[in-house]
């Protein structure tokens, strides 16, 4: 699903950023693992908040919240624990999400400005952003594109991770809306080689000098 972009911020020069979002289960570290096979830059959420979880600051504040039962027996802050925890609180997911989203934001930031400045540049750069809507960013990207997949399939494919899917659920822009505001929408309820095929559109609409298959 395709349709035309309202933004108007596109930069002049250097490689467009896209926006990678989804709801829980919907496929999007296998889209954006398939963006870097095809050369692109990519920068995924989920590996900012680790290191971030690595940070003394951060795993004090966690900590000062939660209680020394959210670390794991390496002293280390247990992602699913703290998961656990806030999904089912309001205001502990409040108290989370205000501590980590300027981080992630700022790191984010710095990233795509030195993306853009490497020489060659990549032909594309990709940032992994869960809540992207939900927090107001689309904004700040050239291009949004979602990736999503039936309820049924979504909600097996987050069990099976362990995690609650309806309590992560809740707190997510509905699907059909997410797929309304993008630029680019994929159904994932099917191979990996099809997933393939859609990004490699997405890189021939989007990027400059990607390559036409995966590496």
């Amino acid at each position: 699903m395709t349709r035309a972009s309202t933004r108007t911020d596109r930069p002049t020069s250097g490689p467009a950023c896209i926006g990678l979002t989804g709801g829980i289960g919907s496929g999007k570290t296998a889209a954006l693992a398939a963006f870097a096979r095809r050369g692109a830059a990519v920068l995924s959420s989920d590996e900012v908040v680790h290191r971030l979880y690595a940070d003394p600051d951060v795993v004090s504040a966690v900590v000062g919240r939660f209680g020394n039962g959210v670390l794991g027996a390496d002293g280390t802050v247990d992602r699913g624990a703290v998961g656990e925890r806030a999904f089912t609180d309001d205001a502990d997911l409040a108290f989370l999400e205000g501590l980590l989203h300027p981080r992630i934001g700022a790191e984010r930031t710095a990233w795509v400005a030195g993306q853009r400045t490497a020489t060659p540049p990549p032909p594309v750069l990709v940032c992994e952003v869960p809540l992207l809507f939900e927090v107001g960013l689309a904004d700040q990207f050239d291009a949004v594109v979602v990736v999503t997949a039936p309820e049924a399939v979504r909600r097996v494919r987050v069990e099976d991770r362990g995690q609650q899917y309806d309590a992560r659920r809740a707190h997510q822009v509905d699907e059909a809306a997410k797929v309304a505001r993008a630029d680019m929408a994929y159904v994932n309820d099917g191979s990996l080689m099809d997933l393939d095929a859609w990004v490699g559109r997405v890189m021939h609409r989007y990027g400059h000098g990607a390559s036409d298959g995966a590496s």
